[in-house]
């Protein structure tokens, strides 16, 4: 191999497709020299690393499709909609550093190509001045990314109005259809990767690989059987308002189907010592009257794979980096925070502006829990003292909301303000899209030597947890999740536990006043946070990896040949008999089925 190679150094293209080797190997001789040697590496004495390594510099992928139907998909004022939360966010910060990653793949490979990235997402006519009416968009900050909207179509027409996430599953195998005809004309050709994002883009995914033979990755976000406790076994007392019953048999199709599943987490997948995992709750369960799973998924299965997304730093970066500040912000979030005129926009006054500031930011939904948070704080007098509470989270006045759960929880929030007078320490701000003024918001919040809490119930990731450590700011979050081995209790933050509030309090009361005497213990965890985000917590590292594994499990798929008819027909039988009648009864009200047992194979 030494001697075959040695006149690369010196030759062009031709010279090596002369031998037998077609163009991407490398652009310099360096480069093509590694890949040789690793092909002769792996022909005499094979080992996982140097395979991975090998198959993930082989230029595969070219063109992505990912898969995002439900909710509001843009650029501006859309990121705070119901049912959208952080899964926009991670998406457009994917697909940022995806292109930069396949751009350079693609040079050091030595080829002019350039990749294509689609976001195939609903097209909304009726889209209140946002941009989810548009055909096509281009993504700010790419050349090659763009969003494809395709329309939800039934008989009745184009669907014109937002819907929630827990009401598309009538709508799906029809939007499959017309996305995979909108897929091909833009491309011009199949892509080579599907990227599917929560149970209906999972779904649409797994149809669209399975008719176009392209490699599929599953990412769940958050499957909803572990958010909402007994789920299963009380499925008919939540399925008129969540329909989990089609949700759940969604998820079960979307991961058994899947050449790989992306977490952000381990817990995600297995759990830990005292919870279940999320694919482990899908192992074995009971929808009674309907059917048991008695082996829904195999959580050792190599298909699944932990590569954890991290924050945009052009956007979420540290507090202490000056030049970087994007100080005319400050006015504007100082009138937002301070101000003490009440709006429809913000409401609640803060008096004491020289006290630090304990600051939340999420959906206003119950497993966010941030009336949780409302009421933690209200009942403890030392915290009070202490801090100053600020929350951005829905609408303020319930009027302008359509979700059911934030309905409910709006005015929840304004009866606990009034149980606790909270005026003077308490500040109430709506849902925020701008991104970059979030980021000035972490960093201001910092300036006042506050702290970020994350409050949920559960929280399958915690998006937000990393864009706070990022910006250098303490951050508490709950232990029930993702955060869970995001933050390392006491080294880089700490872990609360929502569901003994009390204790949380005193937690969050403790450390502030042990930073009120001592300043350096907030600079302590301040400090571990940020080191924490830079080991694990990239987009770099996530571009890498993921491009890696697409390369490794697309090779896979192409070489074994594997038709797995058993489990497809197996599948396609599920789909067919169960789904389809689930979907299709009349407004997802669906019909008592004799109890089946289904033994969900595995790849």
């Amino acid at each position: 191999m030494d001697v075959a190679c040695r006149p690369l150094c010196f030759c062009p293209f031709p010279r090596i497709q002369g031998m037998g080797f077609e163009r991407g190997w490398g652009d310099t001789a360096e480069r093509t020299m590694e890949m040789m040697h690793l092909l002769s590496d792996i022909l005499q004495a094979p080992d996982p690393a140097s395979l991975e390594t090998f198959l993930g510099r082989v230029p595969m992928v070219f063109n992505v499709v990912i898969l995002s139907p439900h909710g509001y998909f843009g650029q501006a004022n859309v990121l705070g909609m119901p049912d959208t939360g952080g899964q926009i966010v991670y998406i457009l910060d994917q697909v940022r550093a995806l292109e930069s990653e396949m751009l350079l793949r693609i040079k050091k490979q030595g080829l002019d190509f350039k990749p294509r990235i689609l976001i195939v997402t609903r097209l909304i006519p009726d889209a209140k001045g946002t941009t989810c009416n548009q055909h096509m968009e281009r993504i700010s900050g790419t050349d090659y990314t763009h969003i494809l909207r395709v329309p939800f179509r039934s008989e009745n027409g184009i669907l014109r109005k937002w819907i929630s996430r827990f009401d598309v599953w009538p709508y799906l195998e029809t939007f499959a259809e017309d996305a995979a005809s909108e897929i091909v004309a833009e491309l011009q050709a199949i892509p080579d990767f599907i990227i599917g994002n929560y149970s209906d883009g999972n779904l649409v995914a797994s149809l669209l690989a399975y008719k176009m033979g392209v490699t599929q990755c599953t990412i769940a976000h958050a499957l909803e059987k572990t958010k909402y406790p007994n789920s299963d076994l009380y499925w008919k007392k939540f399925d008129e308002k969540y329909h989990f019953s089609c949700q759940f048999t969604a998820d079960l199709l979307a991961m058994n189907n899947a050449d790989f599943i992306i977490t952000s987490t381990y817990q995600e997948i297995a759990g830990t010592k005292n919870t279940v995992g999320q694919y482990e709750s899908h192992t074995a369960f009971t929808l009674p009257g309907l059917y048991r799973v008695v082996h829904g998924i195999d959580v050792f299965d190599p298909k699944f794979n932990i590569v954890s997304p991290g924050a945009d730093m052009t956007i979420y970066f540290p507090y202490f980096e000056k030049k970087k500040r994007l100080t005319a912000l400050h006015v504007p979030i100082e009138k937002m925070l301070f101000d003490p005129e009440q709006t429809d926009e913000c409401i609640g006054t803060l008096d004491d502006r020289s006290k630090p500031i304990l600051f939340s930011m999420a959906r206003l939904d119950r497993v966010k829990n941030i009336t949780g948070l409302v009421e933690c704080y209200g009942k403890n007098t030392k915290l009070r003292e202490l801090v100053n509470l600020v929350v951005v989270a829905g609408f303020i006045d319930a009027k302008k909301s359509k979700d059911r759960e934030e309905i409910d929880e709006i005015v929840k929030m304004h009866d606990l303000m009034s149980k606790y007078s909270l005026k003077g320490q308490f500040r109430w701000i709506t849902s925020q899209t701008n991104r970059a003024r979030n980021g000035e918001l972490y960093r201001y919040v910092a300036d006042t030597r506050g702290a970020f809490v994350q409050p949920a119930f559960y929280e399958a990731f915690g998006l937000t947890v990393v864009e706070a450590m990022t910006c250098a700011l303490p951050t508490f979050a709950t232990v029930h999740g993702g955060p869970a081995e995001i933050i390392e209790h006491g080294v880089s933050g700490f872990h609360i536990d929502p569901y003994h509030p009390d204790q949380t309090a005193e937690q969050m009361a403790d450390f502030f006043q042990r930073c009120k005497e001592d300043p350096s213990c907030w600079n302590k965890i301040s400090d571990g946070g940020l080191q924490r985000i830079y080991e694990r917590y990239t987009w770099k590292i996530y571009s890498e990896r993921l491009m890696t594994l697409a390369g490794v499990y697309g090779f896979w798929k192409h070489v074994s040949k594997l038709e797995r008819r058993e489990t497809r027909r197996y599948l396609e039988m599920f789909y067919i008999l169960k789904f389809r009648d689930l979907v299709s009864a009349p407004v997802l009200t669906i019909c008592m089925l004799p109890c089946y047992v289904f033994n969900i194979p595995v790849f």
